[in-house]
């Protein structure tokens, strides 16, 4: 069996395209163009690209992109106080702070210091805790994007398997949420977790969020499961590698999304849809 590629930039692109039409049709009507205002902290080249990439989808997205790049020894308070600002800016829809952020600066302090309705990466405990209650809101950008991957290959996802490795805040256990809003089944491993390619090898979908490169071996696959990539890792190399192993998982995977061009063109899309979402909200 050879996987076929959940091509994540042609899918994001799409949808991109999609939020245009919208956006243009709300210019006609004469409503306000949504604004994202990102907060960058410093010079980390990877969070850079990150920004730089996120700002050239709100060109083509139409939405109106409000940029704050501070130094990295820009105090908490300060930081803090640029929140608040835009949480009463009704131009601004939706507030982004580009992470990792410096070590002074207190991670869940910022999440939780962003208005719900304006917490477009999805972080906050409001907005977690509408997805857990089945009524979500503005959902996590990067899960919210893999459910929009699972929905390309035409499968029927309520009553799968599936199996996430990793429980982090941000990614693996709002995943795990939306794959129960679709009806799956739904095992979430971790550190503590024994025996962890039996678990791997009961999965429909197995969604890998470790951050551990090749760390998920392809003879653990199913044959036909679908397989999604969140992890990005720089190898010593330069190049860079999934949390999964692409080439073996390919042999047995039914679907699989490759890294890079999976995951991640599909968490800028969804971080404007969640612009866009906000904006119709404040209307």
């Amino acid at each position: 069996m050879t996987a076929r590629l959940l091509d994540g930039k042609a899918i994001a692109a799409a949808l991109i395209q999609e939020i245009r039409a919208e956006v243009d049709a709300r210019i006609t009507l004469g409503q306000r163009i949504p604004g994202l205002a990102v907060i960058l902290l410093g010079h980390d080249p990877a969070s850079s690209i990150y920004v730089h990439n996120k700002r050239l989808a709100c060109e083509k997205s139409g939405v109106i992109s409000i940029s704050h790049d501070l130094p990295a020894t820009t105090s908490q308070a300060d930081l803090l106080a640029l929140i608040d600002q835009l949480n009463e800016d009704p131009s601004v829809d939706g507030i982004l702070v580009q992470a990792p952020l410096p070590a002074h600066i207190d991670d869940e302090t910022v999440i939780e210091r962003i208005r719900p309705d304006k917490d477009v990466d999805g972080f906050h405990p409001y907005n977690i805790g509408r997805l857990a209650v089945r009524k979500p809101t503005l959902r996590s950008c990067t899960p919210y994007g893999v459910m929009r991957l699972l929905e390309t290959t035409g499968e029927t996802l309520r009553g799968k398997h599936a199996v996430v490795v990793g429980a982090s805040n941000h990614v693996g256990r709002p995943m795990l949420l939306e794959l129960l809003l679709a009806g799956c089944t739904v095992t979430v491993c971790h550190s503590a977790t024994r025996d962890l390619p039996a678990q791997v090898a009961q999965a429909d979908i197995v969604v890998a969020a470790v951050g551990r490169p090749r760390m998920v071996k392809g003879e653990w696959i199913k044959a036909g499961a679908i397989v999604i990539d969140i992890g990005i890792n720089r190898l010593e190399d330069g190049s860079l590698a999934g949390d999964v192993d692409f080439v073996t998982a390919c042999e047995r995977a039914a679907w699989i999304s490759p890294v890079p061009g999976g995951v991640g063109p599909m968490t800028v899309a969804t971080l404007l849809r969640n612009t866009l979402e906000a904006a119709t909200r404040h209307d």
